[in-house]
């Protein structure tokens, strides 16, 4: 990481909690460093191709595997160079935080005619996060929180225990290329989950990182 940006990437299964943890942390560490703390999400809908691949999602489009892995690689290419990196470059100590990235990518677009290398080499040129952290849940559990979401499901929301295998492959794969991803057990309740999240990054996020437990939790 950079001496004044930092990156940080929630990524899980359907279920998992993410986007609730991702919205949360935004929502904590704001009080102490203002309006140096962006939220954002992939697929990003205001970016290229976004509301192409949201159509498809909900099964409104059909695209071909790889019509839709370009497509996500264009809506990151666009997310990156007017949202993620315009942001952590305007100066100060400044925190992005992206609900799914490049591990969300390996895992959902590639197929037995994708390879997971195939849909990394799409995506090789994108900004590396400082950290990913996988939040692992059990597949019942997924599932039993997907039950309360209204009922109009999204295209990948099913086979939770043939993903989360293919979460455990994408997640080596980037290892061994160099990036940082650490796995939160997202199983317990919220707060809980929240508060490993915390403490994950107190301990590997930078010196300036300010984070206020009271605030976190509140």
């Amino acid at each position: 990481m950079t001496n004044d940006s930092f990156f940080v990437v929630i990524e899980g299964m359907d279920g998992a909690g993410k986007s609730s943890i991702a919205r949360q942390l935004h929502d904590s560490l704001s009080p102490a460093h203002g309006g140096c703390v962006e939220f954002t999400y992939e697929p990003h809908d205001p970016s290229a191709a976004g509301h192409y691949i949201r159509e498809v999602l909900a099964q409104r489009v059909k695209a071909s595997p790889r019509a839709l892995a370009l497509a996500f690689a264009l809506n990151r290419a666009d997310h990156l160079d007017t949202v993620i990196n315009p942001f952590l470059a305007a100066g100060g100590n400044r925190i992005v935080i992206s609900d799914r990235y490049m591990l969300s990518s390996l895992v959902y677009q590639s197929t037995d005619g994708l390879s997971m290398e195939d849909v990394y080499q799409l995506n090789r040129w994108a900004r590396r996060p400082d950290i990913s952290l996988y939040l692992s849940a059990s597949p019942h559990n997924c599932y039993a929180r997907l039950r309360n979401r209204p009922q109009d499901r999204e295209l990948f929301e099913r086979n939770l225990a043939e993903r989360s295998e293919k979460y455990a492959a994408a997640i080596a794969l980037l290892r061994n290329k160099g990036e940082i991803i650490l796995e939160v057990d997202a199983n317990p309740a919220f707060s809980d989950v929240l508060t490993s999240v915390i403490h994950l990054l107190k301990d590997h996020g930078p010196k300036w990182l300010r984070i206020q437990p009271p605030l976190l939790l509140g």
